[in-house]
């Protein structure tokens, strides 16, 4: 279409409204987990009350797991771990798997959470915790953008990755973990 064609050659500048996605993505839970009115009475998969916050920790620490092993065939897929020879395709086959995994299994504890609690500053966990689930999403958003974009630098990759990992682990601690080790954590 040379109709459409900048001056110069030069294509327009749509790459830099993909890097937009992930803070919509993030902005609009944190607005919408603000917005919406709590239903503490709300169910997860017919769990209520303390059942619902102990299936989310089960939930969430299966989770953590899987974000363990997504880090895990990362490395071995970028050559980081010593003593191993070069990962085989299927690896790659399997990373995108579990992290399909991963992301599903995500949904409904992400979805009890903001209809039941919404997104919370009341004190330093509860806000830790709302903000980085906000963000897990966004970091998820912005990882499938950076793996479709071949143009990126090399280091993009495991920074998203590496984004979604410590989100997790983060919202992990400052729920999973809190709960199941008696509503304590070490720094809350």
């Amino acid at each position: 279409m040379a109709g459409l064609d900048r001056p110069g050659g030069r294509r327009p500048p749509y790459g830099a409204l993909w890097a937009l996605l992930p803070l919509a993505v993030t902005g609009g839970l944190l607005w919408f987990g603000r917005a919406h009115t709590p239903d503490y009475t709300s169910s997860l998969f017919g769990n209520q009350g303390d059942d619902a916050n102990q299936l989310k920790a089960r939930l969430g620490t299966a989770l953590l797991g899987l974000a363990l092993i997504q880090l895990l065939l990362a490395l071995w897929m970028y050559g980081r771990l010593p003593g191993l020879p070069a990962a085989p395709r299927r690896v790659g086959r399997v990373h995108r798997f579990i992290g399909l995994l991963a992301f599903l299994l995500s949904l409904p504890i992400a979805e009890h959470c903001i209809t039941a609690y919404g997104v919370q500053l009341t004190d330093t966990r509860v806000a830790l915790h709302s903000l980085a689930g906000c963000f897990l999403y966004g970091a998820f958003a912005a990882k499938v953008i950076v793996v479709r974009h071949r143009r990126l630098p090399g280091w993009a990759v495991p920074l998203a990755g590496g984004a979604l990992v410590v989100a997790i682990a983060l919202l992990w601690y400052t729920a999973a973990f809190w709960y199941l080790n008696g509503y304590q954590a070490p720094g809350f």
